[in-house]
């Protein structure tokens, strides 16, 4: 390799890094830079997604370590689960977990993996465009076309471990790079296929697709497989090996992603579709399209610019497409996976094609499928670049369009720079939790338990138990044992109904009535009651704290409690109410309500009161009350009393 063309790859990759983190500081600033600032992880930066990568590592840094590496023991107590499950970015989190000792109390890492992956998209770009454009000006040009990714900017700190699409165009430029030098064994990409795993599973199919590609290109041409064979089993094997140790084959993780596939496909409008995720508007110029359940996880809006260079890309793309057969065979795929058989094109499902359930649960270990086109994306965006560079006056024809890419893409930069402002002043998702009871609570428990349901706030709750020492069960992460989780829950339950509590336990119910189920044997050992803010509802067994009074937020359960309704809704019942008569309503069978309702004549909502005709008990873990009322809807969520 000539000297001269390896200084010219260097320079360009300095370049182009600086152009990425260039962009990263004007659009995010340097203050998600400052480990000590965890403003926007907590409070939680454009949806909550960055609040679990944020307990994740806190859990772990926590843990005790051991093998595999990646095991944060207080999330799903007593098991644990690996941070990749939290995409806490389980390489860095491991990493920063070995200098411990000399972290600061408050340490984010998220920044700073945000701005290396905007710097190595920015130099993996300019690479991967210094093989079609000779000088340095338009690979550059290129470089910032990569770095500005309306995908980068979807994910960068809303799915932080996402953002590293970097792996993506490093491979497509190991890619072609073996196409000009007629080689398949390049280090850097079986080290990047390597690491993918551990930032984020997700890029697994997406690396090894354009690997595979390369090798069967090679095979095709030289018809010598045993080498490209050993290269793949070798990576392969590192890869599972990276994998192990961080814990992604640790336990019996069931939960989370099954038949999910084809809920967040890609919707055939995605291309130039720039509605984003909250409404987030791409485009300047292209109005927003309608889209269908979670096409949202699957926007691929490629911007004006690049959509008008696609044209001119076709002439130069044609001609060349059955040199790449491998190549467009596996895009192909990953197209097809993205879309889903669940096939959608603005606001209609044009259709769903027939998948055995089976196949359905093994794709949903990719569940969120529109992902996986990103390859797809990027080689489209090449083309757009290729095809500029060989039109006249082409270099005035990659400013013009990158440029314009910019000027499209502007409402999104704003957007992103505002939220980030934002978020350094207040919490974007405010913590339900501002009851005095969650301050007093903190310290008294080394165990938080979710009895019954997922919590309410369930992020927030994950992060103060995190603050506070605590372990939980609540199945906050991405994947968890349900059959260990469902077995812990009931083993509980018994130990509740025959009045034992745990004195370092904090228990905590979704549902009114699984609560006034369990509280009866224990509610002289602890503070029992419901907690209420921000429309948030918790029902808490607090052991130790029996004599603690707290603010009106807090209801305790005593013969003042009230009854309220069952939330219960199917195709008969509407919130507790039946749809039929209007005037039957059921409550959750519990020794409280029947004491309530025994030898009662009135139903009563603060100064009116119902006659009860009839208390059916009939129904296992039901109590029907009948009403001489028209309709019972007016008594949701009514606390009620009985005379």
């Amino acid at each position: 390799m000539p000297k001269e063309d390896k200084k010219r790859r260097m320079l360009l990759f300095a370049a182009g890094s600086l152009l990425g983190a260039v962009l990263f500081f004007w659009v995010f600033g340097p203050s998600a830079l400052n480990p000590c600032n965890d403003s926007f992880c907590i409070g939680g930066y454009i949806e909550k997604d960055i609040q679990q990568h944020y307990a994740g590592w806190l859990f772990y840094r926590q843990s005790a370590q051991g093998w595999p590496l990646g095991i944060a023991q207080g999330i799903n107590a007593p098991n644990g689960v690996s941070v990749s499950y939290t995409d806490s970015i389980p390489l860095f989190a491991v990493l920063f977990r070995r200098f411990e000792a000399i972290l600061p109390a408050t340490f984010q890492y998220f920044g700073l993996f945000t701005l290396l992956c905007y710097a190595l998209q920015g130099g993996f770009g300019a690479l991967l465009c210094s093989l079609f454009a000779g000088g340095c000006a338009r690979p550059l040009c290129g470089a910032a076309l990569f770095a500005a990714s309306p995908v980068l900017l979807e994910r960068a700190f809303r799915h932080t471990s996402l953002g590293a699409q970097f792996l993506v165009l490093a491979a497509l430029y190991y890619y072609f790079r073996a196409r000009q030098e007629n080689r398949y064994a390049w280090p850097g990409l079986f080290l990047l296929n390597i690491l993918a795993v551990g930032i984020h599973p997700y890029f697994l199919p997406m690396t090894y697709a354009v690997t595979l590609a390369m090798l069967l290109d090679h095979i095709l041409r030289t018809r010598q497989w045993r080498g490209p064979v050993l290269y793949l089993a070798a990576d392969l094997a590192g890869t599972v090996l990276l994998g192990w140790s961080m814990g992604l084959l640790y336990g019996n993780a069931t939960s989370g992603g099954q038949s999910l596939y084809g809920y967040f496909g890609m919707n055939l409008n995605a291309l130039w579709n720039p509605s984003g995720v909250n409404g987030v508007d791409y485009s300047l110029f292209l109005p927003m399209q309608n889209q269908v359940g979670g096409n949202y996880d699957g926007f691929a809006y490629l911007g004006l610019g690049i959509l008008l260079a696609l044209p001119a890309a076709i002439w130069v793309i044609l001609p060349r497409l059955r040199r790449h057969l491998p190549l467009c065979a596996v895009c192909a795929v990953l197209t097809l996976f993205a879309v889903s058989h669940v096939v959608t094109a603005n606001g209609v499902t044009l259709c769903t094609l027939p998948l055995p359930a089976s196949l359905i649960q093994l794709f949903s270990v990719f569940r969120s499928g529109g992902r996986l086109f990103w390859p797809v994306y990027y080689l489209l965006m090449l083309a757009a670049f290729v095809g500029l560079c060989r039109l006249p006056g082409r270099g005035l024809a990659v400013c013009f369009v990158l440029l314009l890419q910019l000027a499209d893409l502007s409402p999104a930069f704003l957007q992103r720079q505002q939220a980030m402002r934002q978020a350094q002043q207040q919490d974007a998702f405010p913590s339900a939790l501002q009851s005095d009871f969650w301050e007093i609570a903190a310290g008294n428990y080394a165990h938080l338990f979710s009895v019954q349901g997922l919590q309410d706030d369930a992020l927030h709750l994950a992060l103060y138990a995190a603050e506070n020492g605590m372990t939980t069960n609540d199945p906050f992460a991405a994947r968890c044992d349900e059959k260990a989780l469902a077995a812990q829950r009931e083993d509980v339950l018994e130990e509740l109904s025959a009045g034992h509590l745990r004195q370092d336990t904090l228990y905590l119910f979704e549902e009114e009535g699984a609560f006034l189920q369990a509280v009866e044997t224990v509610q002289e050992q602890a503070w029992c009651g419901r907690i209420h803010t921000d429309g948030c509802d918790w029902y808490v067994i607090a052991p130790g704290l029996q004599q603690q009074s707290f603010d009106d937020s807090c209801t305790r359960y005593d013969n003042k409690y009230p009854l309220r309704m069952a939330d219960y809704t199917d195709a008969l019942w509407n919130r507790g109410v039946l749809d039929s008569t209007k005037n039957i309503i059921c409550f959750a069978d519990s020794a409280f309500a029947r004491r309530k309702l025994e030898n009662a004549e009135f139903l009563c909502a603060g100064d009116s009161s119902y006659r009860i005709l009839q208390v059916d008990d009939s129904d296992p873990g039901w109590l029907m009350v009948t009403l001489d009322m028209e309709d019972a809807t007016i008594l949701w969520d009514k606390e009620l009393t009985t005379q």
